[in-house]
């Protein structure tokens, strides 16, 4: 019988926990998260009538609102308990105008609540305390969307014809593919300069060695570029050499180093990149599932608080609970005197709730190991350790500086370092840094030394140093510059990433962000032609206005209307612009990265490698944009939109030669085949003589043809080939690596467990790890090369314990009467009817998956099947042999040989997917 509340949750992970904490009064149901959005079509926000907005359900909302407004017919009073920020409060609006709609809010009270964390107390304390829906989040939600719409259907259809081959830009997006593609620029601008160092090394007179460097010369303090080149170094060392030294001077102070505080959206994102190696959206998903709820011992808990917030402050009882624990774990001297308040310093931050802290900080993670997978467990203890050392008390170090000198004084030399006195929250946890300096003498100790004493000098060391160029941005520093400029919201951070890689404007590359040449064509386009919006201070003032639209200072119509007005304008502005003015621009701006200098031999890298007389330059064509001769159609020449990499200014497609393996003797090259870069070791077998003509045969006696001869194996050995792992480009493989993929798989060493042997390789879905009949795909994060024993050990006891899952039953198809089963396969978790597999959508917890959704999901994947086979669906239509793999494990086996009138495609391994069930298989590709 349903209770006579309602409470209307996002996700059916959120309404399984919180259905737990209230009593038979109350119906829980969720919402699947967002209903309704602007249709992906012109018109759906018309400025014309006043930014009227046109909603519509999605594709699989429909049958989740008939749910709730059932459940809703025989409530008296309804509450909105969707998550506690601007997205929140934009699905409790929608949530509302849909029941309104249909006039189920009449005679009832329709109220919103929120929780910051998913505990007892804290839902029965907001189902206390409700209160309507905020319309001013509401008006800031509606302004965002509203400008995201109308940059993104304005915007992108004049890239899509000024520059094709691009795709869509976006209001953020673009920023940041900018903030990128200017790192970028800055290395390759970069001139390295050459400086020198000199360190000594000395014993003091109790026999305790150290190093000391030289920062006075002749009576002059020496800067960075004091010792420009050899010769002054080799100066200096002259100097030194002859002289006896002694203590001059030591300085001694004390500082006290505080801790950080607790994480927000965005400090969390970063340090589980530095630490952990998780991608921004690895962190946000693993920490869903610690906000929404884990089963631990038969409760379904929340482990930590709401996970999208600007806030630092923490609650006077989780301060309460972690100095009582500080306590008691550390001793009463870890305690500060006072509890430590953080406050907010980003200007634009918004959210009133907590940090991100453990619902109960004595639930140590060691506690909850067991119920918790991998990435859950690191970032619930990287949650816990950096709460808990918020609030201790600080570390005291003994800074000391000594300084060394001859007779003369005209040779000084300094050494520092530092003592932990009391470690205070050291004892616990240290944030990391993005990019450490050079020169980190931090935790550098030094022996006892008194001033006066003398020295015995050991070995001098010039030691050359070259200025670097700025690092790329890593996923962590990029969100931290993000957040300096106040562009985005850190709620934002992990999509904004996610979508300029999925438009291949950008790749990872050992986890920094090198920008792509179409994602540089559509910044130097962008900057060109719209330079207004993609300004840093243009996209932060936006920023601001929306945060006083939500404080209520702001018509949000406003904003909306004195942005349009501009932008229309500069849309406008192009419609004249000819594809010859943007090419000539592009080019411009451009032609240094595509075309480097003139090099010292005289080569002009702009002049066409065939005709010898047209200018290379940036052409646009139907599939993109390429470098061109300008005496086309006289000459044809073209190559792809790269920078060339050959004397003769040719893109080098061909097999770059590494050297020879030192074993063999045979040559490594690296070559690019339909399917990818790849190793192959030896050379590419001779191409077979073209087959004579078959001579005319005579039909048999009995009129039977005569069975053909069998034709000769080919004898001549294959090369080895190994492909290159995700990530990795052609043009960084040298020897040394090529020759360690080329000896892959490798053993790792043995299982503590069973002894039995764990190894590492390449196959087919991609580097894995092997040990006895399981098969584990390695993360991005993981390197095939380098990935160690303990690593390997944690990565197979999650592939066994995804492997012993059994399927489970959701009971009987209506129809049918045969079972329903939901299971996990290599394509990730999918329900079962017969022959059926229906994929479990992203964002849908399996477990809270129930028989009638599965019946839709099963539905609807069999009247797909039909419509790609042209007839009406049948009951229990059979899937594909692919859906078929989701849960029949394949045998380790040689790989089959590919009919020849079947085309090759390349597998491509499925995100998040473990390889266990199928045994790699190298590839073959041919060489182009």
């Amino acid at each position: 019988m349903p209770g006579s509340n309602v409470v209307i949750v996002e996700s059916p992970a959120k309404a399984k926990t919180i259905n737990k904490y209230l009593g038979d009064d109350y119906t829980v149901i969720a919402s699947f998260g967002h209903v309704r959005d602007l249709p992906a079509r012109d018109g759906s926000v018309r400025p014309d009538e006043d930014f009227a907005m046109e909603w519509e359900l999605g594709d699989r909302s429909k049958r989740h609102i008939d749910e709730i407004a059932k459940a809703v017919k025989s409530a008296s009073r309804i509450y909105l308990a969707t998550d506690p920020d601007r997205e929140g409060e934009a699905i409790a609006w929608h949530l509302s105008e849909l029941l309104r709609e249909k006039k189920l809010t009449e005679n009832r009270e329709v109220q919103r609540i929120t929780f910051n964390e998913i505990t007892k107390s804290a839902v029965q304390a907001a189902i206390a305390n409700p209160r309507d829906v905020s319309r001013e989040l509401v008006d800031a939600y509606l302004a965002r969307r509203a400008l995201d719409y109308l940059v993104g259907f304005t915007l992108s259809p004049v890239l899509w014809r000024k520059l094709p081959g691009s795709k869509s830009a976006g209001r953020v997006q673009s920023v940041a593919l900018r903030l990128i593609c200017e790192r970028e620029s800055e290395i390759e601008v970069f001139k390295p300069q050459e400086y020198w160092s000199i360190a000594v090394g000395f014993t003091t007179p109790a026999g305790a060695s150290f190093t000391a460097s030289l920062t006075q010369l002749d009576g002059k303090r020496l800067d960075k570029f004091g010792l420009p080149n050899r010769e002054a170094a080799e100066a200096a060392v002259a100097k030194i050499r002859p002289q006896d030294f002694a203590v001059s001077s030591v300085e001694r102070k004390q500082s006290r180093r505080n801790p950080s505080p607790p994480f927000t959206t965005s400090t969390l994102q970063q340090e589980a990149s530095r630490k952990l190696g998780f991608g921004a959206t690895r962190t946000m998903r693993t920490a869903q599932k610690l906000y929404e709820g884990v089963d631990i011992g038969g409760e379904t808990v929340g482990l930590i608080t709401y996970m999208r917030t600007d806030g630092v402050s923490l609650s006077q009882e989780a301060i309460d609970s972690a100095r009582g624990l500080i306590g008691t774990q550390y001793g009463e001297r870890y305690v500060p005197a006072q509890p430590r308040v953080y406050k907010t310093a980003a200007k634009n931050a918004q959210e009133a709730h907590e940090a991100i802290r453990p619902t109960d900080l004595h639930r140590r993670p060691e506690s909850v190991a067991s119920y918790l997978e991998q990435d859950e467990l690191r970032l619930y203890e990287l949650v816990w350790k950096r709460t808990l050392a918020s609030q201790m008390e600080s570390a005291i170090l003994d800074q000391v500086a000594v300084d060394i000198a001859g007779p003369a004084k005209d040779v000084v030399l300094r050494a520092t370092g530092s003592i932990v006195m009391f470690d205070g929250f050291l004892k616990v946890y240290q944030e990391d840094r993005d990019d450490a300096a050079e020169d980190d003498q931090q935790e550098r100790r030094l022996p006892a030394m008194d001033q006066g004493d003398a020295l015995n000098r050991g070995d001098i060391d010039p030691q050359q140093h070259f200025t670097q160029p700025p690092p790329r941005y890593s996923e962590a520093s990029l969100v931290k510059k993000l957040e300096e400029l106040g562009i985005g919201r850190p709620s934002t951070y992990a999509s904004i990433l996610q979508v300029l890689q999925d438009r291949n404007y950008v790749r990872l590359d050992k986890r920094r962000f090198i920008p792509e040449d179409r994602g540089r064509l559509v910044t130097a386009f962008l900057e060109n032609f719209f330079h207004r919006y993609v300004e840093y201070n243009f996209t932060a003032e936006l920023e601001n206005q929306l945060d006083e639209i939500s404080d209520g200072k702001i018509d949000w119509k406003t904003v909306l209307r004195d942005f349009w007005t501009a932008f229309d304008v500069a849309v406008n502005g192009t419609k004249e612009l000819t594809i010859t003015q943007v090419l000539t621009t592009l080019d411009n701006e451009l032609g240094a990265h595509f075309f480097p200098a003139v090099t010292a031999d005289g080569h002009d890298p702009r002049v066409c490698p065939v005709c010898r007389e047209g200018r290379l330059g940036l052409k646009l064509g139907k599939m993109g944009a390429f470098i061109g001769c300008s005496r086309y159609p006289e000459c044809r020449y073209t190559r792809p939109l790269a920078v060339a990499n050959d004397e003769n200014g040719e893109v080098q497609e061909g097999p770059r030669e590494l050297g020879n393996d030192p074993e063999t003797g045979l040559p490594v090259t690296v070559r690019r085949g339909p399917f990818g870069a790849y190793i192959q070791l030896g050379p590419a077998p001779a191409a077979a003589a073209p087959p004579e003509a078959p001579p005319v045969e005579e039909p048999a006696a009995d009129g039977k043809k005569p069975k053909a001869k069998k034709k000769k194996k080919d004898e001549a050995p294959k090369p080895k080939r190994v492909s290159l792992p995700k990530g990795m480009g052609a043009a960084d493989v040298d020897l040394d690596t090529a020759l360690k993929l080329l000896a892959l798989p490798r053993v790792i060493g043995n299982h503590p467990e069973t002894a039995e042997e764990i190894s590492a390789g390449i196959g087919r879905f991609g580097p894995y790890l092997k040990h006895g009949s399981v098969y584990k795909s390695l993360t991005p994060d993981d390197d095939v090369l380098t990935v160690g024993i303990n690593r390997a050990v944690d990565l197979l006891a999650g592939a066994a314990k995804k492997a012993s899952a059994p399927a489970k039953a959701l009971g009987d198809h209506p129809k049918t009467g045969k079972p329903i089963t939901m299971g996990a396969g290599r394509f990730g978790p999918y329900v079962k009817h017969a022959s059926v597999y229906a994929s479990i959508p992203k964002g849908t917890e399996p477990d809270s998956v129930t028989l009638e959704q599965a019946l839709e999901l099963i539905d609807a994947k069999v009247a797909k099947d039909a419509a790609k086979k042209g007839k009406a669906p049948k009951e229990a239509d059979a899937e594909k042999a692919e859906a078929a793999e989701t849960e029949k494990p394949v045998k380790a086996k040689a790989p089959a040989k590919k009919p020849a009138a079947k085309k090759a495609t390349k597998a491509k391994p499925a995100k998040d997917a473990p390889a266990e069930a199928a045994a790699p298989k190298k590839k073959t590709a041919k060489a182009s």
